[in-house]
């Protein structure tokens, strides 16, 4: 059992308001604390389907989770119509969500053969690009990175995120808004950790990710090129094929 997400408190007695400060108008209040719900319950869901306590394939009760988490059924539908924009939930006709399946073989080199068109021609174009302030948010973004805590998704959360914000960065300062939508539309990050891969490999990726920033930011188009290569045939030929294996 999974501790319900946080409940807000929802008292009716109006927010004081001092010299010179704002009132909140009570819908506003009832907004907010709507979506904060609907993320929790979102992020609550979304650890299930990662950690595999909602087994890939396996049917989703909306009524259990809603039971599960002491909310309505509309934040748990919110959550898996979000989840199913990311690929990791699946709605049915007339049968409702179901947990997507694990990528199969074929769909993992497909992926990775789409990321190695796509991602050193970025790294490669974001140097050659580069600015003062590209180079100040590559390496603000890589000040964000932390090793795990732990091998489940809490623990490796934070990684995961910084993963898909630094690729996606480098995405947008290739210049192309194509390229980049393209790489945000796989949900690569999200479809690689549910592999359930060997997860000890925290300090080599943040090394590959400076090695990246520092050619990036030197403007170095061949070595940015062939740092994020070199990157992403690690991932998929060092760190992820053998799962198949």
């Amino acid at each position: 059992m999974h501790d319900p997400p946080c409940r807000r408190r929802t008292a009716g007695s109006r927010p004081r308001s001092g010299s010179g400060g704002t009132r909140v108008d009570t819908a506003d209040r009832r907004v907010l604390r709507r979506q904060m719900l609907a993320d929790d319950v979102y992020e609550a869901i979304k650890t299930m389907l990662m950690d595999h306590v909602v087994r890939p394939g396996a049917r989703i009760s909306i009524d259990g989770l809603a039971r599960e988490f002491q909310v309505s059924s509309t934040p748990v539908r919110e959550a898996l119509a979000r989840l199913e924009s990311e690929g990791l939930a699946l709605k049915e006709p007339l049968k409702g969500y179901r947990a997507t399946q694990l990528l199969t073989l074929a769909e993992f080199d497909d992926l990775y053969r789409f990321r190695l068109l796509l991602e050193p021609w970025a790294a490669r174009r974001a140097a050659e690009l580069i600015t003062d302030e590209g180079r100040d948010r590559l390496r603000a973004e890589l000040a964000t990175a932390v090793e795990p805590t732990s091998v489940d998704y809490a623990g490796y959360k934070s990684l995961t995120v910084h993963d898909n914000r630094f690729h996606t960065l480098i995405a947008t300062l290739s210049g192309s808004e194509q390229v980049r939508l393209a790489f945000q539309r796989t949900h690569c990050h999200l479809h690689i950790f549910r592999l359930h891969y060997e997860r000890d490999i925290g300090p080599e990726v943040l090394t590959e990710h400076r090695t990246l920033v520092e050619a990036i930011t030197a403007g170095d188009p061949v070595a940015a090129e062939a740092a994020m290569t070199r990157h992403i045939q690690n991932s998929m030929e060092s760190r992820l094929r053998k799962i198949y294996e």
